[in-house]
This record gives structure tokens, C-alpha cells and sequence, in this order.
């Protein structure tokens, strides 16, 4: 449950909090708040979705979604080739440029979706394995392969719709399109929400006595990077995505930003 506190007597207000969650989109991810640490925290992900830390490229934190569902992007879409051919992708699967594959920045890794190329209305379901492009403007880079199916190859670039269909499993065999789909239970679990992170505890426990005066189930987690231990901020308790919507409406309407992790 996560319900807001009546700061003058501590008694949980009426139906107005009721809880649900707003599902959340890319740009969330983006963490800018002051309690927020220049090296960020692991966000775990849902159940069956392989763990994929926050990761910079180019001075930039890039934090790769929970889950993939409902997800939907309009943009311009490149492909890459043989500079890559026979490399490791970033989940670490062998990259075949004539295979069908692709790499977003933020999706989860074997997430299935559907591409169409909105200028030749071409369309291919393909997987995606690796992050990128890290280039302005571009949303996915699609694998030579894929490329040459949705007519990508000769101009360079293209306007492109992407739909996220589900979860994949990765097939054996350097080319890794793994098309089956494996149905995710995406609601399930308990979920919470980090709005802070620390290398001094006292700050964590600062932010955290200023939110148990507000919210319910205001805790602190440990997350040991290797080289620090980092003090994270969570409050709120969820066993489901749709239970916490208002949730996230109020962390918002006060100030935090709020991102939603699995526990």
C-alpha cells in the first residue's frame, strides 16, 4: 500500500490516495534531483527480464526500463554492420550484422518488438540485444539484416514506429533473432519507489525521516557498487504496477522524482 500521511496527526487520508501507477515512459528515467549521487544505483527489473544496470555513455546516465509493456516510439531509425560484425553486443551475445536484431538504449534486452518503416510502410518483428544509438535524434539501430528488410540500407536512416510485442527467448546460433514469445506477467511482484541516493547515510536518513513524515513505508536499501556503499531512498509499497498510479501522481505533485524498482 502506499498512502499519503496527514503530517499533523498521522493518520492516513481519505480515498483521495488511493493507490494505482501511471505506467512509466523513457523520459523518467532521467534522473535529475538533488538527492540524487552522479553514480547511480542498479535498478533491478521485472521478474524474467534480465538485469540491466544504469550505464553512461558520452557523460550521460542512461537507466533502462523495468519492462516493456505498452511501449511505443516514433523516431529515426540507422543501422550498423561490419565494424561490429562478430563483436559481443551488450547482453553479450554474439553480433551477426546479416542476422535480424537491433539495439535501443533503454529497452529491456530480448524485448520482441515490432519495427515499421513509415516512409515505405515495411514492417519486421525483430529482438532487441544491444544498447545504442548514441547518436541525436536516432531511437533504434537496427542490424544490417534488418536493415535490408525494411528498406533501410541505401538511405541511411529512416522514419520509424516501434512497438514493443513482449519478452523473447534468446535462440541458440550466432544470429540471436529468438522471435518466440514468452508471455510476462508484468503487474505481479512488489515494486516501490526509489526518489534519492547517497554515499553519506546521514543524508539517506535525512530524506527518509522527511518522507515517513508524509508517506507510508519510507525505508533505506544498501547497494554496493564495488567501490562505495550507496544509501538508497525508497518509500511507498506495491504488489502490483497498477496499485501504485496515484502514488507516483503524488511524489510528483511534491517535488521528488520518483522511479519504480522491484524489491
Amino acid at each position: 500500500m502506499f498512502q499519503k500521511i496527514d503530517a499533523r496527526n498521522r493518520r492516513v487520508t481519505d480515498g483521495n490516495f488511493k493507490t494505482a501507477f501511471l505506467w512509466l515512459t523513457a523520459a523518467m528515467f532521467i534522473i535529475g534531483s538533488c538527492t540524487t549521487v552522479s553514480q547511480p544505483p542498479s535498478r533491478p527489473t521485472t521478474k524474467k527480464s534480465k538485469p540491466s544496470k544504469p550505464y553512461q555513455i558520452y557523460g550521460q546516465w542512461y537507466y533502462p526500463r523495468a519492462h516493456a509493456q505498452g511501449f511505443t516510439q516514433t523516431g529515426l531509425a540507422s543501422w550498423y554492420g561490419k565494424d561490429f560484425h562478430g563483436r559481443k553486443t551488450a547482453n553479450g551475445e554474439i553480433y551477426n550484422m546479416y542476422g535480424v536484431s537491433a539495439a535501443h538504449k533503454t529497452l529491456p534486452f530480448n524485448t520482441i518488438v515490432k519495427v515499421r518503416n513509415l516512409d515505405n510502410r515495411r514492417e519486421l518483428e525483430l529482438r532487441i540485444n544491444d544498447r545504442g544509438p548514441f547518436v541525436r535524434g536516432r531511437i533504434i539501430d537496427l542490424s544490417y539484416g534488418a536493415a535490408k528488410e525494411l528498406g533501410v540500407v541505401g538511405p541511411g536512416t529512416a522514419r520509424v514506429e516501434i512497438i514493443a510485442l513482449g519478452a523473447g527467448r534468446s535462440s541458440s546460433g550466432s544470429d540471436a533473432t529468438g522471435k518466440t514469445l514468452e508471455p510476462i506477467d508484468y503487474d505481479a511482484g512488489k515494486f516501490t519507489f526509489q526518489v534519492g541516493a547517497f554515499r553519506d547515510r546521514s543524508n539517506a536518513e535525512n530524506l527518509r525521516s522527511k518522507l515517513d513524515q508524509a508517506y507510508q513505508n519510507a525505508h533505506i536499501a544498501t547497494y554496493d557498487t564495488g567501490s562505495g556503499l550507496y544509501y538508497r531512498v525508497r518509500v511507498g509499497f506495491f504488489t502490483s504496477l497498477e496499485e501504485a498510479r496515484k502514488g507516483e501522481e503524488i511524489l510528483i505533485r511534491d517535488g521528488y522524482e520518483p522511479f519504480v524498482v522491484a524489491e
